[in-house]
């Protein structure tokens, strides 16, 4: 029987979100395998990683913003039966080093995980009640077919690469 991690991982890769599995002492190790350079990031919320040290970016300029190819920021949740993740806005701006670079690398932690919906929705009730409610739900890469064929890229990153740090 798959488990949770196992839902989520397929179906990351069905929305073309390439995945990589980590533990906290290989993270930094395993992130400079999957960045692209330029990169650039918001502090990451976990006590066991950090951005710190690695060649990200923290805290970046617009210009430093318009050359990233690559952005890395942190998933609250992980939502096994979508494949999808729950990006929220920092003070700092976490959602813009996602959203500007062709490339998004998402940190998720295994714990973060919730089997669908439901189960999210009810994990970030506190967090809405206390009017921390701006975030974004993504699945894969961006697209759009407005115009015909399908195109990536267009209103977010042309590339999606999950990093998740099991426990």
């Amino acid at each position: 029987m798959a488990t949770q991690l196992d839902t989520f991982e397929t179906n990351l890769e069905t929305v073309r979100t390439d995945v990589t599995r980590t533990t906290p002492a290989a993270f930094q190790e395993t992130l400079a395998g999957v960045i692209d350079h330029p990169a650039v990031g918001a502090s990451l919320p976990f006590e066991e990683v950090t951005l710190e040290g690695t060649d990200v970016t923290l805290e970046p300029t617009p210009d430093q913003l318009r050359e990233a190819t690559c952005g890395v920021t942190a998933a609250a949740l992980g939502v096994a039966d979508y494949g999808s993740v729950v990006l929220e806005s920092t003070p700092a701006g976490a959602e813009l080093a996602g959203l500007f670079p062709d490339r998004h690398v998402i940190v998720v932690r295994e714990r973060d995980l919730v089997p669908d919906m439901a189960a999210a929705f009810e994990r970030l009730g506190d967090r809405f009640r206390d009017g921390r409610d701006d975030a974004v739900l993504a699945t894969g890469p961006s697209a759009t077919a407005d115009m015909g064929a399908l195109v990536y890229g267009v209103h977010g990153p042309r590339e999606t690469h999950a990093v998740i740090l099991e426990r």
